[in-house]
């Protein structure tokens, strides 16, 4: 399921959050109902952690991280780099990279087995987003953009690109990631996906303003319709047993 929220007057939440399928970032100081909404969807699964980054609250445009680790700026301070270490599963490695293109998520998207990568970033920083979040990697561009994290949203189960991504990169893409690739916008026709959105194997969060044609494209390529149709009959299969054990 898709779920829509706003990060005070912004829609582009994926600046101030960070989802995988084993934690969620969330920018420190962030309102009560914005944190609550993660929280109240993902408690239950994950750890739900309130942080900052070389003190800015643009920690989705700040750090690139899957289920198996988390890579931060440089800039990012001890503490802030003890907290998140503390509050994340002990599983999930967390490291600091010297790199010149500090914003990590613009210049690098992954899920749990691949990882698109700014053709500018250093191999030394390439080598290590293999070794921390145990991924192959890729230089690519996303429609001619070479800000990857910005134009390109992906999870185990599927991609969105910016709307212009010709259909042979497209083609190309699904072959490299081995998930289905669609085209698509978030917040009312916004191309910068990655600031709109963040998503995982079964849950994503956009902007308020995206509207039920793009939350359609967003659930149907990232499978998530299937996963709540799964787990209302999982549900709906709790309550005949139930009734059958009472009547038995």
């Amino acid at each position: 399921m898709a779920l829509r929220t706003r990060f005070e007057s912004h829609d582009e939440i994926g600046v101030y959050a960070k989802l995988t399928n084993s934690y969620c970032l969330v920018a420190v100081g962030a309102s009560a109902n914005f944190y609550s909404v993660f929280e109240q969807e993902l408690a239950e699964h994950i750890p739900v952690v309130s942080v900052s980054i070389a003190d800015m609250r643009v920690i989705g445009r700040m750090c690139v991280g899957n289920s198996k680790g988390l890579l931060l700026p440089s800039s990012t301070s001890d503490q802030e780099l003890q907290h998140i270490r503390n509050a994340l599963p002990d599983q999930v490695r967390v490291e600091r990279v010297e790199e010149r293109l500090s914003a990590l998520g613009n210049c690098i998207v992954c899920n749990d087995h691949v990882a698109l990568i700014h053709s500018e970033v250093d191999k030394e920083t390439e080598q290590i987003v293999r070794d921390t979040l145990g991924v192959e990697t890729f230089r690519t561009s996303i429609a001619g953009n070479a800000l990857v994290g910005s134009y390109c949203v992906l999870s185990n189960n599927g991609c969105l690109v910016h709307p212009k991504t010709p259909r042979k990169d497209m083609d190309e893409l699904s072959t490299l990631l081995q998930v289905p690739v669609v085209a698509g916008t978030v917040n009312r026709g916004c191309e910068v996906l990655g600031a709109g959105l963040v998503v995982n194997d079964w849950c994503a969060f956009c902007g308020l303003n995206t509207t039920a044609t793009e939350i359609s494209v967003i659930e149907n390529v990232f499978r998530l319709r299937q996963k709540a149709k799964q787990d209302k009959g999982s549900l709906l299969q709790g309550i005949r047993d139930s009734i059958v054990d009472e009547m038995a």
